[in-house]
C-alpha cells in the first residue's frame, strides 16, 4: 500500500485541535480531548460560579472508563486476530457522530450545567478518549495528537540543539524527532484554528468536519498491513 499523501498522525492533531476547540467554545469551557484542562476550568467554574461544573467532574471518571475499556476492547481485538485500530476508530467516528447530532439538536448550549448540555458534552469526551487511548497504547511511536505542553517542551529542547549544532550528534533519529513534533505542532494547531473559524459561522455543527476526518483515518488504517506497536516511554 503506498504511504497516504497526508499522514495518519497529521490527521489526527488536526482532530484534536479541533474537537477540543469546538468543545471549549460551544460547552462552556470543556475540554474534551484531555483532563487537564478540565480540572484547571473545574476550579474556575466552581470558584467564579460559572456553569459547566458537573460536565467537568464527570468528564474526569468517563475519560478514564473509556481509555479502560479501549484497552481492553483492543487485547480483545488483537488475541482474535482482528486488527484494533481500524475498529476503534470506528467506534471514535460513531461516538463524534452522536455528539455532533446532540450538539445540532440540542443546542445551543448557554447553561453548561443542564441535562442535555452534560449529555452531549459526556459523548464528545468518551469520542476522544478513544483517540487518547488509540494513540498512547497502538499510535505511540508518534507525539500525542491531542495535548502539546510535552510535545511543544520537547521541540523546544531539540530546536535549541539544532541552532547549537548539537543535533548532529544525536543523528537521523533526532532529525526524525523533530520534525514528527513540528507536525504535531502544526496540525494542532491548524484544527484548532479551523474549528474556532467554523464555529464562528455555523456554531457547533462544524462538528460534521471531525466526524469526516475520524472516518476517513479509521479508512486509511483498515487498509494499511498490521504494523508492530511501541509503548511511549
Amino acid at each position: 500500500m503506498r504511504t497516504p499523501i497526508i499522514p495518519v498522525a497529521v490527521l489526527l492533531g488536526f482532530n484534536g485541535g479541533f474537537v477540543d476547540t469546538a468543545g471549549f467554545l460551544g460547552l462552556q469551557g470543556l475540554f474534551t480531548s484531555h483532563v487537564t484542562g478540565n480540572f484547571v476550568t473545574l476550579a474556575a467554574s466552581l470558584v467564579l460560579g460559572l456553569t459547566g461544573a458537573i460536565t467537568k467532574l464527570l468528564a474526569i471518571p468517563v475519560f478514564i472508563t473509556v481509555v479502560a475499556l479501549a484497552r481492553l476492547i483492543g487485547n480483545r481485538l488483537a488475541d482474535s486476530g482482528r486488527p484494533p485500530v481500524p475498529r476503534l476508530l470506528i467506534g471514535q467516528t460513531l461516538l463524534l457522530f452522536v455528539f455532533f447530532v446532540l450538539a445540532t439538536v440540542l443546542g445551543p448550549f448557554p447553561d453548561g450545567d443542564t441535562l442535555p448540555a452534560v449529555i452531549t458534552g459526556i459523548v464528545g469526551v468518551m469520542a476522544m478518549s478513544i483517540q487518547n487511548a488509540v494513540q498512547r497504547i497502538h499510535l505511540a511511536s508518534e507525539p500525542p495528537t491531542t495535548i502539546l505542553t510535552g510535545t511543544t517542551t520537547q521541540f523546544a529542547i531539540d530546536l535549541a540543539d539544532r541552532l547549537s549544532g548539537r543535533a548532529s550528534l544525536a543523528g537521523e533519529a533526532a532529525r526524525k524527532r523533530f520534525h514528527a513534533l513540528l507536525r504535531a505542532i502544526l496540525s494542532f494547531g491548524a484544527g484548532s484554528m479551523a474549528a474556532a473559524a467554523s464555529y464562528h459561522f455555523v456554531g457547533l455543527r462544524c462538528l460534521a468536519v471531525a466526524v469526516a476526518v475520524t472516518a476517513f483515518i479509521a479508512l486509511l488504517k483498515a487498509h494499511e498491513p498490521p504494523q508492530e506497536t511501541g509503548m511511549l516511554m
